[in-house]
């Protein structure tokens, strides 16, 4: 299939709606007769295939399905994705859907486990900009594209402690912030990922005005990713790497147990439900 490599250059959503055209346009299938057998609008497809628009991955997952292209589409979603993020965090991603244990503290609800409906409400407050809308949905689909590395196969080790403040912000909307605790309670329960609360009684801690990942490779080398005040900050030194882990080793240590943890998001739950 030559005519959907890509070229040096070329963003991945590009390549992306390119390679989508060329299955089209190889299946004899017009814009519309695809909207029609696959119940996607055309103008939607025609903003895929022009690189406009980035798709949720079960999307492509659908038209892979519909053309018999294997994964095709689903890697270069895979790829096309980054676009939505800066270089630096580009190079965060790339390790992180290699890594083989994460470990997590953040101070407000992590992406990696939000809800669609909690996610468009966080990130709506930073575009809201005449061109704001598809951007909005650009960064939800992207951030709800990285959950899938929760579940892949080999399925990552992954540790994640959340700052009682979470709980303490919930969502505008009842429903939102109520989906959201259901989720948290599932993951909470799934056999590769350990959820900690740290409670507000523990006090201050070293961690309080931001977030910190730290990734291991399957060749045991490891990153940590920082993110707070508007900075962040990716560490690949061996000894920085080794002085946080120490601090996240610290700060887990505070945190509630994970059966503690999963009776504090319970607690929560039945406290907001509708």
């Amino acid at each position: 299939m030559g005519e959907v490599v890509d070229v040096e250059g070329e963003s991945g959503r590009a390549v992306l709606g390119r390679t989508l055209r060329y299955l089209r346009e190889k299946a004899g299938k017009s814009l519309g007769q695809l909207a029609e057998e696959t119940a996607y609008d055309k103008s939607y497809l025609h903003r895929l295939e022009s690189g406009k628009r980035l798709s949720k991955m079960a999307v492509m997952e659908d038209l892979d399905r519909y053309f018999g292209s294997g994964d095709l589409l689903v890697s270069h979603w895979k790829v096309a994705r980054l676009d939505a993020f800066k270089d630096q965090y580009k190079r965060y991603m790339e390790l992180e859907a290699t890594a083989r244990i994460m470990q997590v503290f953040t101070p407000g609800v992590p992406g990696l486990l939000q809800t669609e409906d909690f996610a468009r409400e966080v990130l709506s407050g930073a575009l809201a900009t005449a061109d704001g809308d598809d951007l909005l949905e650009e960064q939800v689909v992207a951030r709800l594209g990285r959950q899938y590395l929760l579940q892949q196969k080999p399925e990552p080790d992954v540790r994640i402690i959340i700052d009682e403040f979470a709980f303490r912000r919930p969502a505008t909307r009842p429903k939102t912030w109520t989906d959201q605790l259901l989720r948290l309670e599932a993951v909470a329960m799934w056999p590769n990922v350990v959820v900690h609360v740290l409670p507000f009684s523990v006090g201050a801690h070293h961690h309080m005005t931001g977030s910190l990942t730290l990734l291991w490779q399957k060749d045991g080398s490891a990153v940590a990713y920082k993110e707070g005040n508007g900075c962040s900050a990716l560490v690949e030194d061996p000894d920085d790497v080794l002085r946080l882990r120490l601090s996240y080793d610290r700060l887990r240590d505070l945190a509630l147990s994970p059966a503690d943890s999963l009776a504090f998001i319970r607690r929560e739950l039945e406290e907001h439900r509708p």
